[in-house]
């Protein structure tokens, strides 16, 4: 009965399955396309840093605090933390299927933010981020250089300040971050038999450096109501910034001595610029590299976002050194593309397979037109299907 309907009224058949073409055609340009289907909750993490403290001193001041305080965030299902010899931390935090990532990232960076003043001094300085990614890698870049001319510490720091930030705002890009960044820092290597010498600690020579490595805001000579209005100018003072070189922190005063001479940094320590953290190496065809790995945004076109990554590094590639370049050397949507290419050849396939079989039976050219025309009609209207569904185009479905 169903089927005779549409048999007795051919213009309402044409119609509807028109308006199925056409729903699908729209619903594919709205599905997200990713390597895999997420069957992971929404996560946000939380990423910080306590230079110098093992896992064990990291994860009892910095991961506990933090922990309890995102504890019973709304429509949390579980948290997992880890730290790291060299004193990261990373915080997931997994919501229910279906909370906005939004407004879980506001709800956890809110609690964060409560007890940043409890944590240790120097994770304060870091700083404390709260990021909404997915855990799943679109993208991984590595970015080298000539080993006579850079070294990996000066290939990171020129990706963090000329690469990153522009990878971030790439429309689908969730997260993009340096693996094993390696930020410039001025590295002190304490003397120890010097320091047991003249009596001093280690404590003593970060209070030196912390007290004298600082900005300060002298204000302004001339200021009313300086002068009862006879005072022509005014003049703002600037001060020393920051100590930016070796030498400069070499010079940092110790204490005084009693024959009126000062005991410096340098004599008690080797200062030179380094790599603040040196717990993390990469190699690309047995060459030093820094890999940069691309993180897509939930629900975004894996397909776009990688063709707007390349677009991107086609552009700041022209920017270079020379002697610096870039590589993809893993790329998620390499597998998607192909899966897309062989469901097109599987569907062209099908139709000639389908139109053969039943010409040659029927050998008529008429009842041939009927499924070769209800073939695509019922491939490409799945994906409406698919969109209602809140599916995505991965390789799964694709299989399917």
């Amino acid at each position: 009965m169903f089927s005779k309907f549409f048999i007795e009224r051919p213009i309402m058949a044409t119609v509807v399955a028109l308006v199925i073409v056409l729903g699908g055609v729209i619903a594919m340009r709205g599905l997200p396309v990713e390597e895999y289907p997420q069957v992971v909750p929404p996560q946000v993490m939380v990423v910080t840093a306590y230079p110098g403290a093992s896992a064990e001193t990291a994860a009892t001041t910095v991961a506990t605090p933090v922990e309890q305080a995102i504890n019973g965030v709304d429509n949390m299902i579980y948290l997992s933390s880890s730290s790291s010899a060299s004193g990261e931390v990373f915080i997931s935090v997994f919501f229910e299927t279906g909370t906005d990532p939004d407004e879980a990232t506001i709800n956890v960076n809110n609690r964060v933010q409560a007890i940043i003043a409890t944590l240790p001094e120097e994770v304060q300085r870091q700083g404390v981020r709260v990021v909404k990614r997915t855990s799943t890698i679109l993208e991984i870049l590595a970015m080298r250089g000539d080993p006579a001319r850079y070294d990996a510490v000066y290939i990171s720091n020129y990706a963090l300040l000329n690469v990153i930030d522009d990878l971030k705002r790439i429309k689908g890009v969730g997260d993009a971050s340096i693996f094993g960044n390696r930020d410039y820092a001025m590295r002190i290597w304490l003397r120890p038999d010097r320091l047991a010498k003249l009596s001093l600690t280690p404590t003593d020579i970060v209070a030196a450096i912390q007290e004298q490595n600082a900005q300060y805001a002298p204000g302004a000579i001339g200021q009313e109501p300086v002068g009862n209005g006879h005072t022509m100018f005014t003049y703002t003072i600037s001060s020393h910034t920051r100590l930016t070189n070796a030498e400069e922190f070499g010079d940092i005063i110790i204490r005084a001595n009693p024959d009126g001479t000062f005991l410096r940094l340098k004599e008690v320590a080797t200062v030179e610029l380094g790599a603040q953290n040196y717990s993390f190496g990469a190699t690309l065809n047995k060459q030093p590299a820094v890999p940069i790995g691309v993180f897509l945004q939930s629900g975004a076109n894996a397909l776009e976002t990688a063709s707007a990554v390349s677009k991107v590094m086609e552009t700041l590639s022209q920017r270079f050194p020379d002697g610096v370049s870039y590589e993809i050397p893993y790329d998620t949507t390499k597998f998607v593309r192909i899966s897309i290419e062989e469901v097109v050849k599987t569907f062209v396939e099908a139709i000639a397979l389908v139109s053969l079989v039943i010409f040659f039976f029927l050998q008529n050219f008429r009842a041939t037109i009927i499924p070769v025309l209800a073939v695509p009609v019922s491939i490409i209207g799945t994906f409406a299907g698919l969109y209602m569904l809140g599916y995505s185009i991965n390789l799964l479905t694709l299989f399917g």
